[in-house]
């Protein structure tokens, strides 16, 4: 008797304990953030007095508060009136580069103190709103970002969630190799070097091993432009070559994503079918339409021209810019005509990094809609990076990812330059919003 008296307590205990108010508390890993205003990217409709709960790093609900129940002891983050959109995405950055010569980087800093910088460049992009970004080539600090990528994935530092490329690749001579200098002292390359098919192959290889999650291929080098009707530019690499570059790649799970600013590189990219095309400024209407058959996307990196024109030292230098940028403008427009797909990309790195959101700005200037240079750092960068499942967008299901900015950026697409709040998968890295309250 005593066995099942202690049974019967025991059970009495329980049943007390499970339904005691305390006992049916949410677990603390419950976020409610309430805004006057959620940006439905998708849709491109603006949705008032939103709910987004959240429960650990993935969002459970988005509604209304007569849809959205919020539990008893959640943590509630009032937005107030800000706009509240999906976490930015830069498909085109470099971590490892900082504004000044870019020669002077990789010859003067060692990888480590370049690696310092990077995680510095992570964060600040991270807190201005950028929650995922691809890093396109070290620049000399080999595969460097391999280990950024793993301790920002591990917690250990703050960043946006990474995609990189290690040390991308050219051909001897080429682009990032070094100019003007004593040929009889060896120079660390920005880029790993190769010549023919098996040595590209090779080195996709041991990219991806080193740790790669995508390939960059330098396929263009220099470029004269004469006027606006006279382009010239060194293609680096054949059809067949950058055929077998992306067979390669795609056997072992990966894409290829090239520089390429336009003439006979940018075409035999197309018709290879390269994912992405970063640059573009001078593309025929025979490789658009190629990329609109293959969807290749398109990355233009306005921003990083834009800069170089403000900091020319030179006429020359600053004549060039201008001319790039009409070339820009007239190619933009015609890829916008064929409907390329566009992803934002704003090569940060030559600039201060935590400044890309410029790039959105530079879109609407070169025609378009503030909604679709939204699209194209929300939805269109989440298809280009793989991620369309997890990020890009503020639904169920997907990764907690959150920027709010203080106006509405379908009338104001420069609010995007100056974010109120950040998260990233659940966890508040900004929040100016409630730190005026206090």
């Amino acid at each position: 008797m005593k066995r099942w008296t202690r049974v019967f307590l025991f059970s009495c205990v329980f049943l007390i304990t499970v339904n005691h108010p305390l006992a049916s508390s949410p677990p603390s890993n419950i976020t409610a953030v309430k805004c006057g205003h959620l940006l439905d990217v998708k849709s491109g409709v603006m949705l008032e007095n939103r709910i987004v709960l959240i429960e650990g790093e993935r969002i459970l609900q988005v509604g209304s508060a007569q849809e959205v129940r919020v539990p008893p002891g959640a943590r509630v983050i009032d937005l107030g009136d800000a706009t509240l959109l999906p976490g930015l995405i830069d498909t085109h950055v470099h971590l490892f580069l900082h504004p000044g010569p870019q020669d002077a980087q990789t010859l003067r800093e060692t990888v480590a103190k370049r690696t310092i910088m990077a995680i510095k460049n992570a964060e600040a992009d991270l807190r201005a709103g950028f929650t995922s970004e691809r890093d396109l080539g070290t620049e000399g600090a080999e595969a460097a970002d391999v280990d950024v990528r793993n301790a920002i994935d591990a917690g250990d530092i703050p960043g946006p969630r990474l995609q990189v490329s290690t040390q991308a690749i050219s051909i001897e001579g080429g682009h990032e190799d070094f100019f003007d200098y004593n040929p009889a002292v060896k120079m660390i390359p920005n880029a790993m070097m190769v010549e023919g098919v098996d040595e590209l192959k090779k080195a996709i290889r041991f990219q991806i091993k080193e740790g790669a999650d995508l390939i960059k291929i330098y396929v263009t080098g220099a470029d004269q432009i004469v006027s606006l009707e006279d382009y010239r530019t060194v293609p680096q690499f054949t059809l067949e070559e950058m055929q077998a570059a992306v067979s390669e790649a795609a056997r072992m799970g990966k894409r290829v994503a090239v520089h390429a600013t336009g003439g006979e590189g940018a075409l035999v990219s197309a018709e290879a079918g390269v994912y992405s095309i970063e640059h573009g400024y001078c593309l025929t209407d025979q490789t658009l339409l190629l990329m609109k058959q293959k969807r290749i996307f398109l990355v233009p990196t306005f921003t990083v021209t834009e800069w170089n024109i403000a900091h020319a030292t030179t006429p020359a230098a600053q004549e060039r810019g201008k001319m790039v940028i009409l070339l820009r403008h007239q190619h933009f427009e015609r890829a916008l005509a064929v409907g390329v797909k566009i992803a934002m990309g704003s090569d940060v790195g030559p600039f201060p990094h935590g400044t890309q959101a410029e790039e959105f700005s530079w879109m609407v200037k070169y025609g378009m809609t503030p909604l679709a240079s939204i699209q194209a750092g929300t939805l269109n960068a989440a298809e280009l990076m793989g991620w369309s499942d997890r990020v890009g967008s503020v639904e169920a299901g997907k990764l907690a990812d959150l920027v709010a900015v203080g106006e509405n950026p379908l009338t104001n697409v420069d609010t995007l330059k100056n974010t109120l709040f950040v998260m990233k998968g659940g966890v508040v890295v900004k929040d100016m919003i409630s730190d005026s309250r206090r």
